[in-house]
């Protein structure tokens, strides 16, 4: 009996793992883009995306053999993009990434009171120029609280799966999340509360 994996259109792990290219072909086809987004995401760099994209599936087809099925096939692939996204993001801050990603964060843990803002109409807090402060104060979170604000908040992955894609455990997960999204509240609240004040001058 073939064994599937995947959504409803499933593929086949049998296929896969005896080296059909047609299936891998498939395989590369479904998940491409969301690595590619996730990698962006991480990395803010097109270029890099590419490269962590082709390691991904690369690494992929070599290892397939190795997969037994315990997770989803995303699970597996979202862990080798990460791996991937991260030897990159530690070539460029090796000191960041030995402290980040070892242990968990405890600096910074003083609550900053948060600006409370006028409300604003959907179409101005979503503009162009709201949504690029945004994705820059996602990228000014420290490595280990980025990809799991990526992967739980923007990829929509559970804390079960977020941890067996990181191997850390779900109450990590769950701490690290807080702790990027009160980064980005500041983040945002400090953006729309100078707005504001600047329209009431």
């Amino acid at each position: 009996m073939t064994r599937e994996i995947g959504g409803d259109d499933s593929l086949s792990l049998q296929k896969l793992q005896s080296g059909d290219r047609d299936e891998f072909a498939r395989l590369v086809e479904r998940y491409s883009d969301q690595i590619y987004r996730l990698a962006m995401k991480m990395l803010a760099n097109s270029q890099d995306a590419e490269d962590v994209l082709q390691e991904t599936f690369l690494k992929a087809f070599r290892s397939i053999h190795n997969f037994k099925g315990f997770s989803s096939i995303n699970t597996w692939l979202y862990r080798i993009a990460v791996n991937e996204a991260l030897m990159l993001i530690r070539k460029r801050k090796p000191d960041q990434m030995q402290v980040d990603l070892d242990v968990d964060e405890d600096d910074d843990q003083i609550p900053m009171q948060i600006v409370d803002w006028e409300p604003m109409p959907e179409d101005q807090l979503m503009s162009t120029e709201n949504i690029a402060h945004l994705n820059r104060l996602v990228q000014s979170l420290s490595p280990a609280l980025r990809v799991v604000f990526l992967l739980r908040d923007v990829q929509e992955m559970s804390v079960k799966e977020t941890a067996e894609v990181l191997g850390i455990t779900e109450i990590s997960v769950k701490t690290r999340l807080s702790r990027a999204r009160f980064k980005l509240r500041q983040g945002l609240s400090l953006h729309f509360g100078k707005d504001q004040t600047l329209k009431g001058r």
